[in-house]
């Protein structure tokens, strides 16, 4: 079967963590009654906090804790794969910082796949007194992530990261076919940026983009963008959440259109400048 549904989840995500299984749960179940074999949660979907710390309070150690329990469970239960998001996870050598993990379980239950971020979002938003500095709480990944799912190989990537296609092209040469990009985009860089990056990273790659978002305003006064998305390789919009606040949207992933795709228009293999698949030649 070449052609398989997934779904991307937007979420208001609180500083509640229990709270925010409940919806996860709850919008995993509706992705799986409208056919979905894979499901992308958004950046941070079990705890927005109301400062930065929140996140080293609950951080887990990998394998163990209630959060990646959850996605086990879930993933088992409804018998689908899941993209998790991204959970704080405790780093062994600095206990005042965590990962940003982004984990993949498949349809058995088992963590079969992590990437942790590897680029920080650490900025002023120009215009606004909009301040952030990732790299206080979180450590950087060093490691790209491409992995085999139903939807077929899976590059993975969090948010800020969409602005480094060098990122997406060592993705690509380790054989990406969907690139999966949780997120929790503010408002004002969204709402410049958001659909014009995600087309494009589909586009240079002729690759399906799922990019699940956190929208609405957080507890911290936080401002996300939502308007989660899923882009086909041409850089059409499929499927989208129109509306603000939780809600998921469903669309169809077609290997043979991809392939066929990539064939008539072969422009990965007119590049002049390749890349290695290790980011660090």
């Amino acid at each position: 079967m070449t052609t398989s549904v997934a779904a991307v989840i937007q979420m208001t995500s609180s500083p509640d963590v229990e709270a925010n299984l409940a919806t996860a749960r709850g919008l995993l179940e509706r992705a799986r009654a409208q056919g979905a074999v894979l499901a992308a949660l958004p950046e941070n979907f079990a705890i927005m906090g109301r400062n930065e710390a929140d996140k080293v309070e609950v951080a887990e150690v990998a394998g163990e804790g209630p959060i990646q329990a959850f996605l086990g469970h879930c993933a088992r239960e409804l018998g689908m794969w899941i993209v998790g998001g991204t959970i704080p996870i405790r780093d062994q050598e600095e206990p005042g910082r965590v990962a940003a993990a982004s984990l993949v379980f498949d349809e058995r239950g088992r963590n079969v796949a992590r990437y942790d971020k590897i680029h920080l979002f650490d900025v002023d938003i120009p215009g606004r007194e909009e301040r952030y500095r990732e790299s206080a709480t979180v450590v950087p990944g060093v490691q790209p992530m491409v992995t085999t799912t139903p939807l077929g190989r899976l590059g993975m990537a969090v948010c800020y990261d969409v602005r480094f296609p060098e990122l997406f092209r060592v993705l690509q040469a380790q054989g990406a076919e969907v690139f999966s990009l949780p997120s929790a985009f503010t408002a004002p860089t969204g709402r410049a940026h958001w659909e014009l990056l995600l087309r494009a990273r589909a586009v240079e790659n002729l690759c399906y983009v799922l990019a699940p978002a956190q929208s609405g305003t957080h507890d911290n006064g936080r401002e996300t963008y939502g308007d989660s998305m899923i882009v086909d390789p041409w850089g059409h919009v499929v499927a989208r959440v129109v509306e603000a606040g939780p809600g998921l949207a469903v669309a169809e992933i077609d290997r043979t259109l991809q392939q066929e795709l990539r064939g008539r228009f072969p422009a990965l293999s007119h590049r002049k400048f390749q890349v290695t698949s290790d980011l660090t030649s």
